[in-house]
């Protein structure tokens, strides 16, 4: 075991899962483990606890294989040698992906590991599983074109969300998220823990994200065309993703209920979180005072605010445009807070205010691909016609998305300008940390955001 922990020592902080880049690995430990599968290939389900320098423990989940000779398609995914044996990220290994997916279909457990069907979900068996190219968080395995699962990669001890409202949206029969056929259960320090969801596989789809820069390219190209001129434009698909977001909000209030928060409690979490960014992002010293200021209004809004469980990390990334609609996906909430927290009511319009924030993150993505902006070295206002077509965008996408919301519950999200203003501001402030901590070269890009929401007028 100790030579094994030594090559995940080596192995884990280069995986583009691992949280804590940037950070030294302390102490890693086998919390806990429970084995699959016996015989060639074997494999091993561990969960690891790393200590990082600076304080804090994080847990990963890591399918690890076995064999005696790897085969050249499996070689990039290699731990290292262990008792003359392979150790590798077994996720690859279409054999031991398929063991999973006719466990979750038996409905077998392991120790403190269940694997856990839906009721009257159908199962498909002895399909192998590939592993999709995109990989952030979570690892993404494809059987044929049914089923998907996605492995967490970072565990937290807790209910998750994203299992918990995949299943309450099952009840509503939702068409606006994949299917929930099954999960992988068990529990993490004592504490009920998901390791994976087993969801349908929307197949013929394209990423809301990638659509979204395909449309600013074809704008970018054309060089006397307005937004809505180009035949990429993308308001359609904008106002379309408003109103399945509005329909979304409406099936989790029915399920989940409604509940209020008040203005003071908005008002001190947003207080919080900016300490906490203060703490770690130079840059937000010189819009401390208005930031305050902005959060101090909500705390004046003279009512209640209505509150429900939300996607809570909505962004173009999170969804799917099939054949016929939007998918919302990933319901985890944002990856840098507790969990305690992520399942916390909100006001939807927090939900609004991340897809706003995504319209600006595409448009400025674009504007550096394209060499007018460059992340790392400038964070000054970009200038000229690109930059002029970036805003154009993001405007243009930003009033559609919110125009589709509108037309599906009667009420407009832009009416709540003072509180939607102030989430978008809060939720920038949240960007500068994750950026900092993950993607430091983008971190221009929610200042640029901060300072323009802070300027009046613009």
């Amino acid at each position: 075991m100790t030579n094994l922990l030594d090559h995940l020592n080596t192995w884990l902080p280069r995986q583009r899962w691992f949280a804590g880049k940037g950070r030294s690995i302390a102490g890693l430990t086998v919390a806990q483990s429970v084995t699959l599968r016996t015989g060639e290939p074997g494999a091993d389900l561990m969960v690891l606890a790393v200590e990082l320098d600076g304080g804090g423990t994080e847990y990963y989940q890591v399918l690890v294989g076995r064999r005696g000779r790897l085969p050249v398609e499996l070689e990039h995914v290699a731990i290292g040698a262990v008792d003359g044996q392979v150790a590798y990220d077994g996720i690859w290994d279409p054999e031991l992906s398929s063991g999973l997916l006719d466990a979750l279909a038996a409905g077998d457990g392991r120790d403190w590991l269940r694997f856990v069907p839906e009721p009257g979900a159908e199962i498909p068996t002895g399909l192998s599983g590939r592993v999709l190219g995109v990989e952030q968080s979570n690892t993404s395995v494809a059987y044929g074109d049914e089923v998907l699962l996605k492995l967490f990669r970072r565990l937290a001890p807790g209910i998750n969300p994203d299992l918990e409202l995949h299943r309450a949206l099952r009840e509503r029969d939702s068409k606006e998220v994949a299917g929930l056929r099954a999960a992988i259960e068990g529990t993490l320090r004592g504490e009920p823990t998901v390791f994976g969801l087993l969801q349908d596989y929307a197949a013929n789809s394209a990423d809301g994200w990638s659509m979204a820069l395909i449309s600013i390219r074809d704008l970018f190209a054309e060089a006397d065309l307005r937004a809505d001129e180009v035949g990429g434009d993308f308001s359609g698909e904008a106002f379309r993703l408003g109103q399945t977001v509005a329909i979304l909000h409406a099936e989790l209030a029915g399920v989940l209920g409604v509940t209020t928060v008040t203005p003071e409690s908005l008002r001190a979490d947003m207080h919080a979180q900016l300490d906490v960014a203060l703490a770690e992002v130079a840059e937000l010293a010189e819009l401390t005072g208005p930031l305050r200021a902005a959060f101090d209004e909500v705390g004046r809004l003279p009512e209640p605010v209505p509150a429900q469980r939300i996607h809570g990390d909505l962004h173009l990334g999170q969804t799917l445009r099939t054949p016929t609609g939007w998918l919302l996906i990933d319901f985890e909430g944002e990856p840098e807070r507790p969990l305690t927290e992520r399942r916390k009511p909100n006001p939807a319009l927090r939900d609004v205010a991340g897809m706003l924030r995504s319209f600006d993150y595409a448009a400025y993505h674009q504007l550096s691909e394209w060499g007018e902006w460059a992340y790392p070295s400038e964070d000054a206002e970009p200038e000229g016609q690109l930059a002029w077509r970036a805003e154009e965008w993001a405007g243009r996408n930003r009033n559609a998305f919110c125009d589709g919301y509108a037309d599906t519950t009667g009420s407009d999200p832009r009416e709540s300008a003072l509180l939607l203003r102030a989430l978008e501001l809060d939720k920038a402030v949240y960007e500068t940390v994750y950026e900092t901590r993950n993607r430091p070269s983008w971190l221009p890009v929610p200042l640029r955001s901060l300072r323009r929401l802070l300027t009046p007028g613009t």
